[in-house]
Formats: C-alpha cells, sequence, structure tokens
C-alpha cells in the first residue's frame, strides 16, 4: 500500500507534533516525510491544501514557515485518538440507541451529513432512515439533531427483549463477516512484529516507518467496529487480539520513533495516549 501524504501529515500531528506545541516548521516535516519517499513538492502542496481547508495555519518566523493546528482539527485529532486507543468493553443491557430521522426531499446534503456523522459515533444503518448503537448514545444524538434543524431526528433507548433478535440486528447492520476477516488479516500481517527485544534495538527511522505503517492500518478499525458487548458478538470474534497487537507494538516501537522525530524537530516531544482496556 502507498503512502497517502495527505493521511500522513496527519498521523504524523496525531502521534508526535501535537505532543511538541502543535506546530512544526516546513522544513522539519518536509524532512520527516522524506523518510516515506514524499517528495518536497508534494508535502507543499498537501500542507497548502490542508491551510485553506481549516486544518492549520501558517505564519512565519525569520525565513521559515511554521504550520499550527487549528482548534478544529485538534478536536477531531483528540476524538479520533479516543476511539483508536481506547477499547469499549461496556457490558450489556439489553438495550439499543435508535436514531430514527426524516429530512425533506430537497436536503439531500443535509440527509448525508447525517449519515456521516452517525457512522462517525459508530451507528450502523438498519434502514434508510433508521440506525442503532448499542452503546448508550442519545445525548450525542440530540447534539446532531441541535445541527441540522431542518432534520427531524428521534432518538430512543429500546430493546427486543430477545438476544438472538439483538445478534441478528447487528448482523443487520454491520458487516461483521468482513470486518472479522479483516481483522484476522491485520493480527496474521503483524503477529510476527510483536517482539519486544527486537523493537527495542531497531533505529529511530525503521521504528517510525514501522509504527505509522501499523497506524495506517489499524486506524480504519475503530471507525467500522461497532465494539459490540460481548453479548452480540460471533463467535471467536477477533477484536480484542487485534487491539492487543496493535497495543503492543505501537508501544514497543514507541520509544525509537519518537526520538527520532524529536531529532528533527529539535525539541521533545510529550508522552501521548496507547491501547487502554
Amino acid at each position: 500500500m502507498q503512502w497517502k501524504p495527505r493521511a500522513l501529515i496527519l498521523d504524523l500531528f496525531g502521534d508526535y507534533l501535537r505532543y511538541a506545541g502543535n506546530e512544526v516548521r516546513l522544513a522539519d516535516i518536509t524532512e520527516l516525510l522524506a523518510v516515506f519517499d514524499i517528495e518536497a513538492a508534494t508535502v507543499r502542496v498537501n500542507l497548502s491544501r490542508l491551510r485553506k481547508e481549516g486544518w492549520f495555519t501558517t505564519r512565519r518566523v525569520g525565513r521559515e514557515t511554521v504550520y499550527t493546528l487549528t482548534p478544529h482539527l485538534l478536536e477531531i485529532l483528540n476524538e479520533g485518538r479516543e476511539r483508536i486507543f481506547r477499547r469499549r468493553d461496556e457490558s450489556w443491557e439489553g438495550r439499543w440507541t435508535m436514531a430514527i430521522y426524516q429530512v425533506p426531499e430537497s436536503e439531500r446534503a443535509v440527509r448525508e451529513q447525517l449519515r456521516k456523522q452517525l457512522a462517525w459515533h459508530g451507528f450502523g444503518q438498519l434502514s434508510p432512515s433508521t440506525w442503532l448503537s448499542p452503546h448508550d448514545l442519545i445525548s450525542e444524538v440530540r447534539e446532531i439533531a441541535a445541527e441540522y434543524p431542518l432534520a427531524k431526528v428521534d432518538a430512543l433507548w429500546c430493546g427486543t427483549g430477545d438476544l438472538e433478535e439483538d445478534r441478528n440486528l447487528a448482523a443487520r447492520c454491520w458487516d461483521l463477516e468482513q470486518l472479522g476477516a479483516d481483522y484476522q488479516e491485520f493480527i496474521r500481517t503483524y503477529a510476527a512484529l510483536d517482539d519486544e527485544a527486537v523493537n527495542a534495538s531497531k533505529d529511530g527511522r525503521t521504528a517510525l516507518i514501522e509504527r505509522m505503517r501499523i497506524i495506517r492500518d489499524f486506524r480504519r478499525f475503530p471507525f467500522r467496529d461497532p465494539h459490540l458487548p460481548l453479548e452480540l458478538q460471533p463467535k471467536g470474534w477477533p477484536s480484542s487480539e487485534a487491539y492487543d497487537l496493535f497495543g503492543a507494538i505501537h508501544r514497543q516501537l514507541g520509544p525509537a520513533a519518537t526520538e527520532f522525530v524529536s531529532g528533527i524537530i529539535g525539541q521533545p516531544i510529550g508522552q501521548g495516549q496507547e491501547v487502554v482496556a
């Protein structure tokens, strides 16, 4: 898989640069992306686009251009990181948060934004206008509803009273078969990299590349996985094994990778979040 410059820039900020003052000099991030064979011109183009989209502000320090995270992007990184690094192993209360919306036919853009917002929060689509989550997200649905006054959004806290029916609902709302297969593929790909002693001895450049690769490959899961309670999970569900593997490798590669990035930007990097149960 090829590196995507835009995603790589955001991942570097998410894992390192946000813990070093939320900003970086253009020369330094260009040097960082060169590690991944991203050319300087490509870096400038992507940073310029991100700035125009409101992700960064810039200022001049002498002859240097400094890119600083906007509060909006920092909020997105905070929420995304929470999703990636915090496992949600809640007990099943036998109830679903159900979001039902009605949108005028003329407001298709509103309908699409509602879908994106609900998916971002981990809801699965049961029918075109009905979405479910196995967690108590009533307040999140109400916040979404407040953002879109042109839509009528109802939030219900409800249940079927039948565990087998609940499992069927989960299978209808999410493609659990494909998600499980992708988790298994991730485990097969990275199992051999889980070696504390070997990872501790790696040089910083290698550690950074490997750590960014596993972040790239893992971060898609938390936004596809509904984090089903144990009672709703298919037999042999591999999410916990994948999370544990990701957390171990990310932690093992952390010191060398962080020291390498710190050396390039010329300042210390604070401690970021690790996977927690």
